[in-house]
């Protein structure tokens, strides 16, 4: 689940939907219709993020015939229901590495503004970003950047040529 999040951006109502039908081994792609804004979405299924599902499956997914990929590990077992907010996963791994999280934004969306500042310090251009995170607009992106200081300083001007 974390993955899929930081490695492709994918919103966790996404995740949470996320059927065995949407991945394509074969060509390694997951497509899904995005359950917040109905719109398509093709990603590449890197090899560490099919990896990771690859384990899950075999070593801590119920046996069952629910389709979805991702279940709930209580009984009574069943797909994640849409006010699943899984943001305790990220709180458990961060107590486990002894991180205080009480001073930063710690759910699973926060994930998405890493992944695109990282996307952004490599250089990708926002459209670009834009499709990997499934928004129609360069302009919703925008709020997921921060500002990065070290791309700040090459647009700043030189004073002494100035004056």
């Amino acid at each position: 689940i974390l993955l899929l999040v930081t490695r492709l951006g994918l919103r966790i109502s996404d995740v949470r939907l996320l059927r065995f039908e949407n991945i394509d081994w074969k060509n390694k792609r997951i497509s899904i219709h995005q359950q917040k804004t109905g719109i398509p979405l093709e990603l590449p299924l890197l090899e560490d993020v099919g990896w990771a599902i690859i384990d899950y499956l075999k070593y801590g997914r119920p046996k069952t015939t629910i389709q979805n990929v991702f279940l709930t590990g209580r009984t009574p077992i069943m797909a994640f229901s849409d006010t699943s907010s899984l943001s305790g996963i990220i709180v458990r791994y961060a107590r486990m590495a002894k991180i205080d999280l009480s001073k930063r934004k710690h759910g699973m969306h926060s994930l998405r503004h890493t992944l695109a500042t990282r996307l952004m310090e490599e250089n990708i251009p926002i459209s670009t970003i834009a499709n990997i995170l499934g928004h129609t607009s360069t302009d919703t992106v925008k709020k997921y950047l921060q500002v990065d200081v070290t791309h700040l300083r090459g647009c700043a001007l030189d004073v002494e040529v100035l004056l």
